[in-house]
């Protein structure tokens, strides 16, 4: 028999699909706002949208469906002046979360490895942050 790629379950699935990455928005965000280098980003932002954006994202990024339809990355980003100082801190608080959750070490290098990828999406060399 062999393994076809549809038989192997995606991170998505495996750390338990929507509600999952609910909880881990809700954590993160909880998180994050509690950061008092990063909670300014977050003022005058519908945290309901940016909750739902966000998961939304992650679920792509995990291999479950993409109904993502918002903006891209760098559009999103990029007018707010994020150092890597900030991108780091997030990264280090979405780690975190996921550690916290009992998510899989190899689901969390594969996030890892995405945020590597997106990174110059975000942030805004050599601009000052909030």
């Amino acid at each position: 028999m062999t393994v076809t790629e549809q038989s192997i379950p995606s991170y998505y699935d495996r750390i338990g699909g929507a509600a999952a990455v609910k909880a881990a928005v809700d954590v993160f965000y909880g998180r994050v706002l509690a950061d008092p280098e990063l909670a300014g980003y977050f003022t005058d932002i519908d945290m309901v949208g940016q909750r739902r954006h966000l998961a939304l994202m992650l679920t792509v990024v995990l291999g479950g469906p993409n109904e993502y339809a918002g903006r891209g990355l760098a559009e999103a980003h990029q007018p707010l002046g994020i150092p890597d100082a900030h991108y780091d801190l997030v990264g280090a608080h979405l780690l975190a979360t996921l550690t916290q959750l009992g998510v899989p070490a190899d689901v969390q290098d594969h996030v890892r490895a995405v945020l590597g990828q997106v990174r110059d999406q975000v942030v805004t060399s050599g601009r000052p942050g909030v």
